[in-house]
C-alpha cells in the first residue's frame, strides 16, 4: 500500500527504436533506419502489459516515423486508456533546426498521431531534451501550433543537453503564455541539480537511489514527478551497434537487463498517470 502522503507523478515513455537514439547519430542516418529490424512494437507491447497489470495510465511521446510505420501500436495505446504525445517526427534535436524546419516538424507530427489515434495531441518532448536557452523561441512555436505543454527542457547540466538556471518544476514561459513547459524531475544536492527522473540515470543509479529522489519529491517539497524511459531499455536483446564511442557504448547498454525488473518496483512503490491529468487535469 502507498503512503498516504505520496503524490500522483506522471509516467512517460519516449518511444522510438534503439538504432535512433542520439548517441548513434554518427553511426546510423536517419535514411539507413529501414534497414534495421524494429524492435520498438514488441518492446512498447510488454511496457503496455506491465502498465495494465499495475493499472497505470501513461504518455507516450511517440516518433512520427514510429508510428507511421505501427499504426496498430497507435490505437493500442490510445484504447487503453493512455496519452499519445510528439517526440517530433525523425529525432532530430531542436537545436539542429531553423525556426521553420521545427514549425514544420512539430505540426507534422502532430497531425499525423491525431490523425492515427482520433486523440487531440496536447503535448511535445524535443529529441534529447534540446530545447534550452538558446532556443527557447521553440516553446512560442509549440503554443502557435497548438501544444498546450512541453516537457523539452532538462535543469541540470549534461554534456548532451541542459539548462541549469530553468525552474525545476513546471512554469510558464514568458514567450509562450499559453503553454506550460513541464521539466524531468532533479533533486537538488549541495547546490546542485541531479537527475532523478529516469532514463540512463535510472540504469545508473542503484534503484534504492531513485526511490529516494522520487520520494523526497513527493513527500518533502510536495511535487510530483516526472519519470521517463524508452522502450530499447527493457531490451537486453537488441543487436549491438558496432564500432561506438566508448562513452557511447556505456551509456547505451548499461544495466539494460536489470530496467524491467526496477520498472516493476516503481509501479509497485509510486503512484502513477499521464502527463495531462497531473498537470492539465482539465485539458
Amino acid at each position: 500500500m502507498l503512503p498516504n502522503d505520496m503524490l500522483t507523478n506522471a509516467m512517460t515513455v519516449d518511444v522510438e527504436d534503439y538504432f535512433q537514439v542520439t548517441a548513434f547519430e554518427s553511426q546510423i542516418s536517419a535514411s539507413q533506419w529501414d534497414g534495421f529490424p524494429q524492435r520498438v512494437t514488441a518492446n512498447t507491447a510488454r511496457i503496455l502489459d506491465l502498465f495494465a497489470q499495475h493499472q497505470i495510465k501513461a504518455t507516450f511521446f511517440t516518433l512520427g516515423w514510429v508510428a507511421e510505420r505501427n499504426p496498430g501500436l497507435i490505437r493500442r495505446i490510445v484504447d487503453e486508456g493512455h496519452e499519445l504525445a510528439s517526440h517530433g517526427y525523425r529525432h532530430v534535436r531542436a537545436t539542429a533546426q531553423t525556426p521553420e524546419q521545427f514549425r514544420q516538424d512539430v505540426r507534422r507530427t502532430k497531425a499525423l498521431l491525431e490523425d492515427l489515434s482520433g486523440q487531440a495531441v496536447i503535448g511535445y518532448r524535443a529529441a534529447c531534451y534540446s530545447i534550452g536557452a538558446q532556443n527557447l523561441w521553440a516553446l512560442a512555436v509549440l503554443q502557435e501550433e497548438g501544444y498546450r505543454y512541453s516537457s523539452s527542457i532538462y535543469p541540470l547540466r549534461h554534456d548532451l543537453y541542459g539548462m541549469p538556471q530553468a525552474p525545476r518544476f513546471k512554469f510558464v514561459p514568458d514567450n509562450a503564455p499559453r503553454l506550460l513547459e513541464i521539466p524531468v524531475s532533479t533533486v537538488t544536492v549541495f547546490g546542485r541539480n541531479w537527475p532523478c527522473g529516469g532514463g540512463g540515470f535510472f540504469r545508473l543509479y542503484p534503484y534504492a537511489l531513485s526511490r529516494w529522489g522520487l520520494r523526497h519529491l513527493n513527500q518533502v517539497e510536495r511535487q510530483p514527478a516526472i519519470f521517463y524511459f524508452h522502450p530499447w531499455e527493457i531490451d537486453p536483446e537488441q543487436p549491438r551497434i558496432a564500432k561506438l564511442p566508448l562513452k557511447s557504448r556505456f551509456r547505451h547498454y548499461l544495466n539494460l537487463n536489470r530496467t524491467e525488473q526496477r520498472l516493476e518496483r516503481l509501479c509497485r512503490d509510486f503512484a502513477w498517470d499521464t502527463m495531462q491529468h497531473v498537470f492539465l487535469p482539465s485539458a
